[in-house]
C-alpha cells in the first residue's frame, strides 16, 4: 500500500548512507549494463532490430482489442480458460476461485512482476494458501519478507553474507556459509521439495501470441517449467500489454530480450505454452489495472511497450546508487518513474525529480521508449497541478527568472566564483545542507565562458 506521497530522495537516504553498499550496488549493476553492450555489440542488425520492436509494439497498442479478441478465440480453442480482471482486486480473486475450486493449498511461482504488482502472495497467504517463490532471488527476498528491488535481478542488493544468515536462519545451513555452490545447492534442495508437494504452479508472461493463443516463459532457471510440469492446474496471469500479433514476431524479441537483461543471446528456458498438459487445465488471468486508461494517454503511451529487460534500471546512475526500494513500487527506475508517477502523479510526484534526464534510459531501451522526454514532460504535468511542496516552487520560480535575464544569469555567476570559494567550508557541509553529503564543489574557473569567448573575438579581430 503506497503512502499518501513518496519522497525519492529522503527514502534513499538510508541506502545511501552505507556507502560501502552503494559502491558495490552500482558496480554490480554496470557490470550487467557492460555485459549487456557487448551483446549487443555483436549484432550487426541491432539498431533495425529495435525498430522493428518497436513499431511491432505500438502496432499491437494501436490495435489491442482486435489483438485480444483474436488471442482469447485461439485461446479458447485450444482448450484454455480465459479471464479478465479489471484491477489488482479482482485478479487476486479469481486467482484464489480457480485454487478454492480445486482444493489447492499448496502454490509455487516463478517470477512474475504482474503478481507483485497485485500483491498476489500476501493476499492468498491470509487465505490458507501456501506460495512459495520457485526463481532463487525472488525466494531470497521472500524469506526475508522483502519485496524484489530489481525487475530482474529481485535480490541485487543483498550480499552473499546476507543470504548465507537468512538460509541459515530458514533453511538450516551452516552458520557463517557463503560459498554461493554451497548455498544455491541448498536452495535447490529446499524448492525440489516444494515443487514436489505443489498443487498448483503460477508463472508470469513474457509474451503472448494473438496469432496462436499460446504464451512464451522465459527463465535462466528453469523454475517456471518445473513448477507447472507436475501440477496439472497452471496459471499464466499477465498484463494486456504483453501482446505481439504473430508467432513469427517472437523472433524479434527473444532476440532482443535476454541481450538487453543480462548480455545474454538467449534465455536459458524460453518455454512455449500453447495448452494444457494432458489431463490438466491452464488458465490465463489477463490483467489491466490501469493499463487501458495509460493506453490512452498519447504522452505515456509507449511506455507500455516495455518488454521488462530492466535495462534501463541498469544504466540509470539514480537507481544504481539509490536502491529498488526507494522507488516504493513494484517497478522501479526509469521505467517505473513513468509508470507510476503517470497513473498516480500525487503520490508519486518526485520521482520524475530524481531522474537526472541524462537520456541513458531510452538509449538502451529494446523498444525505443522515450524515457527520458516521458519524464521531463511529467515534471510539466507536476508542477501544474501543483503537486510540488512550496519551497521546491519557489525555488523553481526564482532560478527560471534568473535564468531568463542574460544579464542577472552573468552577475550570479560572477558572484558565485568570487564568493563560494571563500565560504567557511563548515557553511556548506553540514547535516542541514543534503546536497553536500556527497558533492564536492568543483573549483570555479576565474572567467565565465562568456568572458573567455569574448577575449577570443576580440584576439581573432
Amino acid at each position: 500500500m503506497n503512502p499518501t506521497h513518496i519522497d525519492h530522495a529522503a527514502d534513499a537516504e538510508s541506502f545511501i548512507a552505507n556507502a560501502e553498499r552503494t559502491q558495490w550496488h552500482d558496480q554490480a549493476l554496470w557490470f550487467v549494463r557492460a555485459k549487456r553492450d557487448r551483446a549487443v555489440w555483436a549484432v550487426p542488425e541491432w539498431e533495425q532490430l529495435r525498430s522493428l520492436g518497436a513499431q511491432i509494439k505500438r502496432h499491437t497498442l494501436a490495435h489491442l482489442a482486435e489483438y485480444l479478441a483474436r488471442f482469447e478465440t485461439e485461446a479458447l480453442r485450444r482448450g484454455i480458460h480465459v479471464h479478465w480482471a479489471r484491477d489488482a482486486d479482482e485478479h487476486n480473486r479469481i486467482v484464489l476461485e480457480i485454487l478454492r475450486q480445486r482444493g489447492v493449498s499448496r502454490v509455487v511461482k516463478s517470477k512474475s512482476m504482474l503478481t507483485e504488482e497485485c500483491h498476489l502472495n500476501p493476499f492468498l497467504e491470509r487465505h490458507g494458501i501456501e506460495v512459495v517463490d520457485t526463481d532463487l532471488g525472488e525466494r531470497i527476498v521472500q524469506l526475508r519478507q522483502e519485496p524484489p528491488s530489481h525487475i530482474v535481478l529481485p535480490a541485487i542488493h543483498i550480499k552473499r553474507q546476507e543470504v548465507g544468515e537468512t538460509f541459515h536462519r530458514h533453511l538450516g545451513t551452516d552458520a557463517g556459509a557463503t560459498d554461493p555452490g554451497y548455498l544455491a545447492e541448498a536452495a535447490r534442495g529446499h524448492l525440489r521439495d516444494k515443487f514436489m508437494a505443489a498443487q498448483a504452479g503460477i508463472t508470469g508472461v513474457n509474451f503472448a501470441v494473438a496469432e496462436t493463443g499460446g504464451v512464451v516463459v522465459c527463465t535462466n532457471e528453469g523454475n517456471a517449467d518445473m513448477g507447472i510440469s507436475l501440477p496439472p492446474l497452471h496459471i499464466a496471469c499477465l498484463g494486456i500489454e504483453k501482446l505481439i500479433p504473430r508467432w513469427a514476431d517472437l523472433a524479434v524479441f527473444t532476440r532482443l530480450l535476454a541481450r538487453n537483461a543480462t548480455g545474454q543471446p538467449i534465455t536459458t528456458y524460453t518455454s512455449h505454452f500453447q495448452g494444457p498438459i494432458p489431463g490438466g487445465e491452464l488458465h490465463y488471468v489477463l490483467v489491466d489495472n490501469g493499463r487501458g486508461t495509460l493506453r490512452a494517454d498519447d504522452e505515456y503511451r509507449e511506455s507500455l511497450c516495455c518488454i521488462r529487460c530492466g535495462a534501463c534500471l541498469n544504466t540509470c546512475p539514480v537507481y544504481r546508487r539509490s536502491g529498488g526500494y526507494s522507488y516504493h513500487a513494484t517497478i522501479p527506475g526509469p521505467i517505473g518513474s513513468v509508470l507510476n508517477a503517470a497513473q498516480d502523479p500525487k503520490t508519486f510526484y518526485t520521482l520524475p525529480y530524481a531522474c537526472s534526464l541524462c537520456g541513458s534510459c531510452a538509449d538502451v531501451c529494446p523498444v525505443k521508449i522515450p524515457l527520458d522526454q516521458q519524464l521531463l514532460h511529467l515534471r510539466g504535468k507536476i508542477a501544474a497541478k501543483r503537486y510540488l511542496p512550496l519551497w521546491k516552487r519557489l525555488l523553481m520560480k526564482t532560478t527560471s527568472f534568473v535564468m531568463q535575464r542574460t544579464w542577472l544569469y552573468s552577475l550570479a555567476g560572477r558572484l558565485a566564483r568570487w564568493w563560494l570559494p571563500k565560504l567557511p567550508r563548515f557553511l556548506i557541509y553540514n547535516r542541514l545542507n543534503a546536497w553536500g553529503n556527497q558533492r564536492e564543489i568543483p573549483q570555479f574557473p576565474r572567467q565565465s565562458f562568456r568572458e573567455l569567448y569574448r577575449k577570443r573575438q576580440q584576439h581573432e579581430q
